[in-house]
This record gives C-alpha cells, structure tokens and sequence, in this order.
C-alpha cells in the first residue's frame, strides 16, 4: 500500500519536536521497539475519516506494566532503561480508561472487551451481550444481543482480521465475532442451554464473516480423534467446514501462513490451546511470532480497496501476570510494542487510525527505591550515595531483601515462599506477593489508550472503556 508520506520524513519531522523533560541523547531515548511520534500533521487529521482502523489491545496491561516494561526493553540493550520509550508512547493522543464491568468493580476480558466491541459496558464473564442478561442463561443471552463491530465492519464492506497470542476462542478476540452467555463455552454449550438456540464460540466463528483470523486455539475446533477437546464428535474438523464453505486457507504454522495465497481468506491456528509464551520459545519453534501475524494480517487486508478492521491481541501478558511471573508478561509487552511498530511504519498514517489499550490492569507494582538503572527484575540495590556498599540489596523488616517488582496478591505468597534465604530474580521468576492466591488477579484501575491517526484527537480525558467504540466508529464516518 503506498505511503502518501514517506515514514523517513515523519520520523525526521518528529525527531526535531522537543521532548520534555528529557536528559539522554537521541540514541538512548529511542527504542528497539520504539520509533518517534507517528501520524503524519495532527492538526491536518484533527477529525478526519479514516479508512483503517488498528485497535491493539495489551490483555492486563496496565500503567505499571508499560513502565516496567519500558526499563526492561531498555535494560536488554545494555541501557539503564528508565528513559527508554515503547512504540506506542510517542503517540500525540492520550486518554485514561475506566474498566470497570456493570456488576464488578474489577473487570474480566470478557466484560471489557465486549465494551469496546459493542458500545455497551457489561457483566463480568459475558460476551457479546447486554448487562440485563444472566451469565450462564441462553434464553437471556438471545434476548439481549449487543453489536458487533466485526458484523457491522463486514457490513460495511470493510475487511475484517482477528490476531491473537491466545485461543482464538478466547474472552477478547471472541467479542470481536460472537454472542455468549458463558465466556467458557469455548466448544460446547451445556445441553440445557443448548436446546434454547445457543451456540458455541467456535462454531460461532467459523460461521462468522471475516478475513484474517490468526492464533491459538486449534482444541476448540476439532474433536479427540484430531487432538482437540469438542465433545460429542471426535471426528469433528471445523477449520476443514470453514475452507469448504468459504474456500479458504488452513494453516498451522508459520511457513503455511507465509505460503497462503493473499487473495483468500485464512485462519491459521498455531496451538492446541494458547501459542506459546515468548520466552519460552526455541529457534526452531514453528509458531508465528505477534509481529509477524500483525505483518500478514495487514498485508492481506490492506489489498481490500474499502478498507479494514484489525483488532490484534497480546493476549499472553495477562497469563503471565496471573501466573507471578513478571518478566514472562514484560518479554510479552515488548514483543507487543514490536508488533505495533510494524504497523506504524507500514501503513499510512493518513488512513489508518491506530488504537493502543489494555483491557484491564493486574497488581503489579514497581517499588522499594532502588538505584537508577537497577536490574527491574533483581533485588532493590539503592543508589550509592544511600548505603556504604553499593551492591549491597535493601533487607527488609524480615531480614530479607526484596524485589523491584512484586505483586498485590498471587502464587508468590505462597506457603513455603517466606521460608527461601533469596527472592527469585530474573525472566522466569515468580515475584513475591502479599496475599496468598493460587493464581494474580486483574486490578481495577484505569488503563491508558494511545491514538494516532485520523480521529486519534477524540482519545483523550478520563473515558468509559465502551466509549473506545465510538471512537472507532466516528474515525470510519459510521453514524451511531
């Protein structure tokens, strides 16, 4: 797709803009991950219609994620990390987003993702359905659908791509597609619900209009006899209905996705269940990365002349979080940061809005006063000037050091932790915690949306998270 401006010279605009507050050099203060501000003259978008829309969403990436992960992508490349900038932080608009769902103060993906998909704030563990409906009843869930931007983008004559590090049957990028009374019915329906009309995510998406749809999730789709988990018929292959009713392409790893054919719609599920987390990736791994699956998502899309919708999923963060394992979910941000770097300098920033939020936070936190440029994931070691040595970590009431990053709640407190001479450090570390949980929860404090592009200028203020709706639908020119 040819620029109407070449990205060399935004990026040359951009560099000659001051940066407040800043002390490093130029070179520190960009990023591997990072570019400088895009989007072209803001005042001449101001507005403006676009013909794209980009909607990135960081499942659990919440403010202290972005900052730890900022110093970590910073601190790989031998900086300290702390003036380092991702990606989407050079974007000129930004609002903060409240997350809460209609009965939880703390919100799940299913409710939050359904708000930005439907307009319409919802119940926690709900997809695709109003608040007055109860989770678990089929009867209430046909009563009260919501909209669908992926319906109304394919309507519209948009093109349509879905991209996931997750199952694609997953709470955030299911809202883009179905209706579900239960999150978790992921490949059946319980027979009691069932007999009322209600039909599984799965079967919902292959019937589902659309273009692009890329991730895990393959056990969803297919029965025991080709390793999945659909009950009723092991012989099941919903992925070979889809190909024949839409005569589109299968894929499962990365080089069949490379090798589809760009005229035809493709679903490429890499997984059984989820896609691996990156840091747990060999070189020989056959899974797409988020960047590359970003990349064929555009390359495919763009070739449609009305336009498209993409909503791209690092979905992975938030299982790290819950799992107390920080460094996994900032290996995962990073990576996240990359693929929307992609999509900066490879779409035209005249057309192409792009959106970047996270549905919900987790109870991360970045604490203890250490020094600058201390390890985030190591020990608190102070500045110099605070102790005699200046290796030494700070010992805690305990008699123990601690860790820059730590969780609110989660397996780190777990019996048996406090007993350790050492905190865990590094990538595969679980961080410690304060209360005891099998599993880290979400949080309930706003989130931050980044904008750029035609009608980026309406992210801004403090906003409810269905509002990033409207956002999306005033950009294209749709009326409400």
């Amino acid at each position: 797709m040819p620029l109407t401006r070449p990205f060399a010279v935004l990026l040359a605009a951009a560099a000659a803009l001051p940066i407040a507050a800043c002390t490093t050099t130029d070179s520190a203060a960009r990023s591997a991950t990072g570019t400088m501000a895009a989007g072209g003259d803001e005042a001449a978008l101001r507005g403006g219609k676009a013909k794209n829309v980009i909607l990135f969403i960081g499942d659990g990436m919440g403010i202290s994620t972005i900052t730890a992960a900022r110093i970590y992508d910073g601190q790989k490349r031998g900086e300290t990390g702390e003036e380092n900038t991702l990606s989407f932080e050079t974007f000129p608009n930004v609002a903060l987003v409240k997350t809460y769902n209609t009965n939880a103060q703390v919100p799940d993906s299913a409710g939050t993702a359904t708000a930005m998909h439907s307009g319409s704030k919802t119940r926690i563990g709900v997809i695709g359905i109003g608040p007055e409906a109860a989770r678990g009843s089929c009867r209430d869930a046909l009563a009260h659908p919501l909209p669908l931007l992926g319906e109304e983008a394919k309507e519209k004559g948009l093109a349509l791509g879905i991209v996931s590090t997750t199952r694609l049957t997953h709470a955030t990028p299911a809202s883009v597609y179905a209706r579900s009374a239960d999150r978790d019915w992921e490949a059946s329906v319980p027979e009691a619900e069932a007999q009322h009309g209600c039909k599984d995510i799965a079967t919902q998406m292959v019937e589902a209009e659309w273009d692009v749809a890329l991730g895990g999730g393959l056990g969803s789709f297919v029965g025991a006899q080709l390793g999945g988990r659909r009950p009723g018929d092991s012989a099941a292959d919903l992925p070979a209905q889809w190909a024949e009713r839409t005569g589109g392409t299968f894929v499962r790893d990365a080089a069949g996705l490379t090798a589809a054919p760009l005229d035809k719609p493709v679903l490429g599920l890499f997984a059984p269940s989820h896609l691996t987390f990156v840091a747990d990736r060999g070189e020989d791994s056959k899974e797409p990365t988020l960047t590359g699956m970003t990349a064929q998502a555009i390359e495919r899309l763009e070739r449609d002349p009305d336009g498209y919708y993409l909503m791209v999923e690092g979905g992975r963060i938030d299982h790290a979080h819950h799992a107390g394992k920080a460094g996994y979910a900032l290996e995962e941000t990073v990576e996240f940061a990359r693929a929307i770097r992609y999509a900066v300098e490879n779409t035209d920033p005249a057309e192409t809005l792009i959106l970047v939020t996270a549905d919900h936070s987790h109870v991360l936190t970045i604490a203890g006063y250490p020094r600058r440029g201390n390890d985030i994931l190591g020990l608190v070691v102070p500045p110099g000037d605070e102790t005699d040595s200046e290796e030494e970590p700070i010992i805690a009431g305990d008699g123990r050091p601690y860790t820059t990053l730590g969780y609110a709640n989660g397996p780190g407190a777990i019996a048996g932790m406090a007993e350790r001479p050492m905190p865990e450090t590094g990538v595969g570390a679980r961080q410690q915690a304060t209360v005891p949980l099998g599993g880290e929860t979400h949080a309930g404090e706003d989130v931050a949306l980044y904008a750029t592009g035609p009608g980026a200028d309406r992210a801004r203020g403090v906003i409810e998270q269905n509002v990033i709706y409207d956002i999306i639908r005033k950009a294209l020119g749709w009326s409400r």
